[in-house]
């Protein structure tokens, strides 16, 4: 909603074909057209600490991520290792740390952001079709939390995400697919037979 409503002011104050020479910095933009270039500044350092915030957000999310799968059996069990003292899975975080900074030196930031939108949008994807499945299939499980508005908001996510997803170039596509292999190959070459669900059965 507050993305909703911050495009609306900004196509009511300059008119939408100025932000085809502004692609990377549209707010910049309406500032510059608007003779409030002095703002420029604190803008972008918003930027800048809004994105990084995403991305610790991210890498923390990752960490527990994989914590929650090498607990599954799913991962190895070094990122399901837990500090003594913090009690956080503290080589995880260091390891995607680490990865995140090397690809963030090394590959490109337009490359990246749209590889982290695809991953995570299919992400929700699979989420928000998991809460269907599951309450199809196994109703009497039970759940850590409730998911309000059921069937409704899942398929209205998954329709969302899908076209955000169709807005993205092919070679994000090309990109997203090699990945999503590598990470096939690695579930059924290490998860699969590793699976502590798959070892109960």
């Amino acid at each position: 909603i507050l993305y909703i409503a911050m495009t609306l002011i900004m196509t009511g104050v300059v008119k939408y074909t100025v932000f085809t020479k502004y692609l990377n910095a549209p707010i910049l933009a309406v500032l510059h057209q608007t003779g409030q270039s002095w703002l420029s500044l604190i803008v972008s350092i918003g930027a800048i600490l809004g994105m990084t915030t995403v991305i610790l957000v991210q890498l923390y999310g990752q960490s527990r991520i994989c914590y929650s799968m090498s607990r599954d059996g799913l991962f190895p069990k070094f990122f399901g290792e837990v500090s003594p003292k913090y009690k956080t899975p503290f080589k995880g975080t260091w390891f995607f740390g680490i990865i995140t900074a090397i690809a963030g030196g090394f590959i490109n930031l337009n490359i990246l952001s749209e590889l982290v939108n695809i991953g995570t949008l299919t992400a929700f994807i699979l989420v928000s079709a998991g809460v269907l499945w599951m309450r199809k299939s196994h109703p009497e499980i039970h759940r850590g939390f409730r998911a309000p508005g059921v069937p409704v908001t899942p398929i209205i996510a998954i329709i969302f995400c899908i076209t955000l997803i169709i807005g993205l170039n092919w070679e994000t596509w090309v990109r997203f697919l090699v990945w999503f292999a590598l990470g096939m190959i690695l579930y059924f070459a290490y998860g699969r037979k590793h699976s502590a669900l798959n070892q109960q059965q």
